[in-house]
C-alpha cells in the first residue's frame, strides 16, 4: 500500500506546529500510543526541520510529512529530513513539479476551481482544502468537487471532534488534516498523554465512521 493509500487509511492526519526539538519524539510516540502512526510538521519555526530529522530517525514507522512548505528550499530541506510527503497552504507549481519529478507525494492546498484546474494539469488527484472552515466547510466542499467526481482532498482548518466525522462522511474525503490533535497547550505542557487520547478518540470516530460504511 502507497503512502498516500495508507494516510487515507488512517483518516485523520495530525498537523503539528512545534517550537522545541525536544518535544518531537515524545510527540510522535504519543500519536504511535493512540493509533495514529502520521506526523504533518509545519514549517511554521524553526523547529521543524530538527523535529523532522528526530521523528524519521526514531520512529521510521511513522508516516511523516512537512506541512506550511512555502517555496522549493523549504521542500528540499524537508525531503532531507525525512518527510515522506509534503503539504502547502496553496498552490506553488515549483514545489508540485519538484516533488513529483523527485517521487515525494505532495497535496497543495486549493480554494478555487482554478487552483483545482493547475493541479489537475499536473496529474495530481488528491489535494488539501484549505482553510476548510473559513472557507465555508462541508457547502463549499461539495460545491467546488462537483465538477471533480475523480479527485480527492484533505479538509484542514478549523476541523475538530465535533465536526469530523461530518467531514469523513463525504465521499471526496480522503482524510482530513486536524491541529486539534497537538496542540500549542499541550506540547508546552507536556501533555503527551492527552496527545495519546486524542489521537485515539480520533481513530475511533473514523472506524465508527467506516463501520457505518461512510466511504472514506
Amino acid at each position: 500500500m502507497d503512502l498516500v493509500r495508507q494516510l487515507g487509511k488512517l483518516g485523520v492526519i495530525p498537523v503539528v506546529k512545534i517550537d522545541r526539538p525536544a518535544w518531537a519524539q515524545p510527540m510522535a510516540e504519543a500519536l504511535l500510543a493512540g493509533g495514529l502512526p502520521c506526523a504533518e510538521i509545519t514549517f511554521r519555526t524553526a523547529a521543524a526541520e530538527d523535529s523532522l530529522r528526530q521523528i524519521a530517525s526514531a520512529f521510521p514507522e511513522v508516516l511523516l510529512g512537512a506541512g506550511t512548505v512555502l517555496t522549493l528550499d523549504q521542500a528540499q530541506r524537508a525531503v532531507q529530513a525525512g518527510a515522506r510527503f509534503v503539504v502547502s497552504p496553496g498552490f506553488d507549481a515549483r514545489v508540485v513539479e519538484w516533488c513529483l519529478a523527485e517521487g515525494i507525494a505532495v497535496m497543495p492546498g486549493i480554494a478555487t476551481p482554478t487552483e483545482i484546474l493547475m493541479a489537475v494539469e499536473r496529474g495530481l488527484s488528491i489535494l488539501k482544502f484549505f482553510p476548510a472552515e473559513a472557507l465555508g466547510g462541508i457547502p463549499l466542499l461539495e460545491a467546488i468537487a462537483a465538477p471533480f467526481p475523480e479527485l480527492r482532498f484533505v479538509p484542514t482548518g478549523g476541523i475538530s471532534p465535533s465536526n469530523l466525522a461530518d467531514y469523513l462522511r463525504l465521499p471526496m474525503v480522503h482524510a482530513v488534516g486536524g491541529s486539534w490533535l497537538v496542540s500549542a497547550k499541550l506540547l508546552k505542557g507536556e501533555q503527551f498523554g492527552e496527545i495519546t487520547r486524542l489521537a485515539r478518540q480520533a481513530a475511533d470516530i473514523v472506524a465508527a465512521a467506516r463501520a457505518k460504511g461512510d466511504p472514506l
